[in-house]
């Protein structure tokens, strides 16, 4: 039996509304999706009461609250800004402030002093060692030193830096103190 109008289509959403909400929150991933939809879809049939005839009313209701979550998302994906995205998807922005960048320079431009002030071959081998991750022996070879006099250069270089910078230094050379001493 086929009939016409708003009140039997709204009729038909009050007797079918679980089904309808099952199937929609299926298909559009969420149930406040789906009560959102045929909310609005309620809201659209009352101010329609001029329908032709409706064959298939669940249907055809299915269609318009699907319809209305459709043209939701939309109208939503279209208001939020990037920041509410970085937000929801919990992303970070690691963009340095103005305030750092300028604090990085003067910390490179430091550095780049530190390093002059070294002799030619103190700077290599402290560049080779920390930079290039050259190994000692090698470094070594490639200046015609003993490996130990190697880690005093990289030691003297790191001493002489981390002055110059205001930095305490971690030495990496000898054995670690063991716990029960000092």
């Amino acid at each position: 039996m086929s009939e016409s109008g708003g009140d039997f289509l709204r009729r038909w959403l009050l007797l079918d509304y679980d089904n309808l909400k099952r199937r929609l929150a299926k298909r559009l991933g969420s149930v406040d999706r789906a009560d959102d939809a045929l909310h609005d879809t309620w809201v659209r049939l009352e101010r329609t009461n001029q329908l032709g005839v409706i064959h298939e009313p669940q249907r055809y209701l299915f269609r318009i609250a699907y319809r209305q979550a459709l043209a939701q998302l939309r109208k939503t994906s279209e208001q939020i800004s990037l920041d509410e995205a970085r937000v929801a998807l919990d992303l970070r922005d690691d963009t340095p402030s103005q305030e750092q960048v300028v604090e990085a320079r003067s910390e490179i431009e430091a550095v780049a002093a530190a390093l002059a002030e070294l002799s030619p071959r103190r700077r290599a081998i402290l560049l080779a060692s920390r930079v290039e991750g050259t190994a000692l022996k090698d470094i070594a070879v490639r200046h015609r030193i003993s490996q130990r006099m190697v880690e005093i250069e990289v030691k003297l270089a790191l001493i002489h830096c981390s002055r110059r910078l205001g930095r305490k230094i971690v030495q990496r050379f000898g054995p670690r103190p063991s716990k029960g001493s000092g």
